[in-house]
């Protein structure tokens, strides 16, 4: 039963996350939530993994998730089930591209999803720092690299390895 569910609802999470891998992460905030396969903690844990290590990082975490619920058939389940709608729809537009390129309904929704899409994942993103971000120096790091962004124009890669290392450093020194 539980294949099941996995197919249905990664299946779903491909299906209807459109704009790439970060749009996954409502869909697996959700699952977090409804679910005892993963808690939200754990979600974050993963973001951040999926993040740094190549691959998109919606499948990343898609195979991670999979793997805690349900070992690694649960990973290849929960990855297969992902990226099959995406790929059935590529294989559908890429027949149907020329015909409909400068359709302006097809635009304008394409146009409309954009910002939904930005909604969605500023919600669950302000779920999530509410969630985890529960300690002074947390806030404090949040708002220097946060900073440091805005000044520094460098790949956010970067600023998610730097607070990956204070973060050891600190864990390390138990100030966490």
């Amino acid at each position: 039963m539980i294949y099941l569910q996995l197919i249905f609802e990664y299946f779903k999470t491909g299906l209807f996350s459109f704009g790439g891998g970060y749009a996954t992460i409502p869909f697996l905030y959700h699952l977090a939530e409804n679910y005892d396969w993963f808690t939200t903690k754990q979600l974050s844990d993963m973001i951040a993994v999926a993040s740094i290590t190549p691959g998109p990082v919606g499948v990343n975490v898609a195979t991670y998730s999979g793997f805690t619920t349900s070992g690694i058939f649960g990973a290849l389940i929960a990855t297969g089930a992902l990226i099959f709608p995406s790929f059935i729809i590529a294989v559908i537009v890429a027949k149907l591209l020329a015909k409909f390129r400068e359709n302006k309904y097809v635009q304008s929704a394409i146009y409309a999803l954009k910002p939904a899409g930005c909604g969605l994942l500023a919600a669950v993103a302000i779920g999530l720092f509410r969630e985890n971000v529960v300690q002074l120096w947390a806030y404090i790091l949040f708002g220097l690299l946060f900073l440091m962004s805005l000044k520094v124009k460098k790949d956010p890669l970067v600023y998610l390895g730097l607070s990956g290392i204070i973060g050891l450093v600190l864990g390390g020194l138990k100030i966490l």
